[in-house]
């Protein structure tokens, strides 16, 4: 299986691209891993909701031309669906049963996702109600994609 993970901005801090450098090394057993990574807008100080808008349009077109054809979108919304540990593995699973062979997590920027994106998903995930840095966000994800791969192998991992 191929999993991309498509995130707004670059990671600056170093304890985070240890993290996810130290994630993709242990996803490489379990699928190809790629992460692509689009420019995000400056948000001004007190930007009124049309500035908001428009930056969040330019980080989504930015976001729709690196969506492979025919890959099954899952992006990463408050309003998603959210799941625990077991039930994510199981998606992964039966996803893969139904002939899903590229996967495609969405990560937007700090003012989230627009509308054109979560219409183009084919799932939509909350890992909770809380707002995350979506730096951190990354780091969380594909620690439960690889978790994912271990519990859908029956390997142990640490709970």
């Amino acid at each position: 299986m191929k999993i991309t993970l498509i995130t707004v901005g670059k990671i600056k801090e170093k304890y985070f691209t240890d993290a996810i450098a130290e994630y993709a090394k242990r996803l490489s057993r379990y699928c190809k891993l790629e992460i692509v990574e689009v420019a995000d807008e400056k948000t001004p100080d007190g930007a009124s909701e049309a500035i908001e808008n428009q930056i969040k349009e330019k980080e989504g077109d930015r976001i729709l031309v690196k969506v492979p054809d025919g890959a099954y979108v899952v992006a990463l919304a408050i309003e998603g669906k959210q799941l625990d540990s077991e039930e994510l593995a199981d998606k992964m699973e039966k996803w893969n049963v139904n002939g899903v062979s590229h996967l495609v997590f969405i990560i937007g920027g700090s003012l989230g996702l627009t509308p054109k994106v979560l219409n183009r998903a084919d799932f939509k995930l909350s890992f909770s109600k809380m707002t995350f840095p979506h730096q951190l966000m990354r780091v969380i994800l594909l620690e439960q994609i690889y978790r994912s791969f271990r519990i859908r192998n029956n390997e142990p991992y640490h709970k």
